[in-house]
């Protein structure tokens, strides 16, 4: 099998050229090369896809059975990237997101759900982003998949919506400072109730199921996520501890109080948010085709041994937005003992 990734070199894109090379596929990735891990065992070709020659040479390099798309993020230019390639790939795989859907992360979400609107040809202004609903993000989402679709057709077209991706080299920060702030121990401020249900989906699962998608011709839109009501937010914490070795002791706040505290749901306390709808999203569909969802506990070992390596740091500007600061975890955990 002959794939191209386009951007291919940080998380998402990472752990898909990983999966294809183990699997033996012939792997070319496009990027501009600004970090660039896999080497000699990629064929990679240099450019950045906003240039209209550096895509042109792209078109010229070769045919590939499918291109997995994981750097499209603005409508106008998917669109010209997709048709440029169209004639020169089989398939058409677009990462996308479960913020395309009109009611996330207010109501439960099915693969049928209403979108938001964004043309196919948008620019990079289109939408706007509002309090605990609809973003610019997911406006210009939904019209990249218009794109793709657009480009390639529907019978040539996969479209993935994963939720939460977690797992090694996740440069966001979420489970990587929960696993820092558990190792440190004493008393760990947590959110909620430990039986709140969550569904983050292991980034290499995300990326198995992008392959079998490609090698079973699986057409449509999936939404990528844990099973509903699998894993809770105190087996995630639990696992925290028992990987690190740590003898950290949870406080769990009631929402109530975090909030009444100023505490910046999805940043301040990672994964936390009230939201009824955001740990509530079926993704039957997709494994009624192949997805497999590994352990939360296999998941936080797994982050946890890439975190300790000596190559394993990040300095993505995302990571610095995470986590409470220790000042104020002490203040809120002092007014609850």
């Amino acid at each position: 099998m002959r794939l191209l990734v386009l951007g291919g070199t940080w998380y998402v894109g990472h752990a898909i050229v990983s999966a294809a090379i183990e699997a033996g596929w012939e792997v070319t990735t496009f990027n501009r090369g600004t970090s660039d891990p896999f080497l000699e065992q990629v064929r990679a070709v240099r450019g950045d896809r906003n240039q209209v020659d550096d895509v042109r040479a792209l078109v010229a390099a070769g045919t590939w059975d499918a291109v997995v798309d994981t750097s499209g993020y603005v409508p106008r230019n998917t669109l010209d990237v997709a048709h440029a390639l169209a004639p020169v790939a089989g398939r058409y795989v677009f990462m996308s997101t479960v913020s395309v859907y009109r009611d996330w992360p207010i109501e439960p979400l099915t693969d049928e759900s209403a979108l938001l609107d964004c043309p196919p040809d948008a620019g990079q202004d289109y939408g706007e982003d509002t309090e605990d609903g609809p973003t610019r993000y997911g406006y210009q989402k939904v019209g990249c998949e218009s794109a793709a679709l657009l480009a390639f057709g529907p019978d040539r077209t996969t479209i993935l919506r994963p939720g939460v991706v977690l797992g090694p080299r996740e440069y966001v920060g979420r489970l990587p400072w929960w696993l820092r702030r558990v190792a440190a121990g004493g008393r760990v401020l947590a959110p909620g109730s430990p039986e709140r249900a969550i569904q983050p989906v292991d980034v290499r699962d995300l990326a198995a199921f992008v392959l079998r998608t490609i090698t079973d011709g699986a057409s449509g839109t999936y939404n990528v996520t844990a099973p509903i009501g699998g894993t809770t937010f105190g087996d995630l914490l639990a696992a925290c501890a028992e990987v690190t070795g740590s003898d950290a002791s949870f406080l769990w706040a009631p929402d109530s109080v975090l909030l009444s505290h100023g505490v910046r749901q999805w940043s301040e306390m990672p994964l936390w948010r009230t939201s009824p709808g955001v740990w509530n999203v079926d993704a039957a569909r997709a494994r009624g085709v192949g997805l497999r969802c590994r352990s939360i506990r296999d998941t936080v070992s797994d982050t946890w041994a890439w975190l300790v390596a000596a190559s394993s740091t990040s300095n993505h500007e995302r990571a610095t937005e995470i986590g409470i600061g220790g000042e104020k975890e002490s203040e809120i955990i002092s007014r609850l003992a």
